[in-house]
């Protein structure tokens, strides 16, 4: 993508983000900004798909603005915004979708097959580690933490027997591998 492409799309990317969730979800708001930020740290190891990452971390809470809470999942209400109102990039889309292991959760919710079949996973290791990455290493604040940290204030938070407890057990293990390959690639990094 071309460096002005790619200020075009983060920029747009933060509009959106920012007018959907800052007013009625400022927490949600925080740890979206905080994800972009992390993004921004990490784009170095994208090359070419760098903007492609800081728009999906910038855009994968949309789906928790309350005028898009359709089905009440995030990921598959944020995509359908996505796509539907702003006719947004397939991959960005399919990363909104899918970002953290959604399809566990999707599972979870009965939406499994949905999810799926609207937005295939993306064939493409690295970005998804790196949105994983970036969206498992913010607290709800924004600030940075740990993948463990972070996986457990999720089931604090929503409690061991809620769908968001089971998903993010059963999703810990591929969570936990995806921030480790990123900061193995991160750590191999010339300084």
């Amino acid at each position: 993508m071309k460096p002005d492409m790619a200020d075009l799309i983060t920029k747009w990317a933060m509009e959106v983000a920012e007018s959907e969730l800052a007013a009625e979800l400022p927490r949600r708001w925080a740890h979206t900004q905080g994800v972009a930020e992390r993004a921004t740290e990490v784009r170095g190891l994208l090359g070419e798909h760098s903007a492609l990452l800081v728009a999906a971390a910038t855009l994968h809470d949309i789906g928790y603005a309350p005028r898009l809470a359709v089905t009440g999942f995030h990921p598959l209400d944020g995509a359908r915004f996505l796509r539907d109102e702003h006719g947004a990039d397939e991959r960005l889309v399919r990363l909104v979708a899918n970002h953290s292991f959604a399809l566990l959760e999707a599972e979870e919710r009965g939406l499994r097959d949905e999810l799926a079949s609207e937005f295939p996973l993306l064939e493409e290791p690295l970005l998804v580690d790196a949105l994983v990455y970036c969206d498992m290493t913010t607290t709800p604040d924004g600030a940075r933490t740990s993948a463990p940290e972070r996986i457990a204030e999720i089931n604090s938070r929503y409690g061991a027997d809620s769908v968001v407890g089971r998903f993010i057990r059963r999703a810990a293990p591929e969570i936990l591998s995806s921030v480790q390959r990123i900061e193995a690639a991160l750590a191999a990094q010339p300084r």
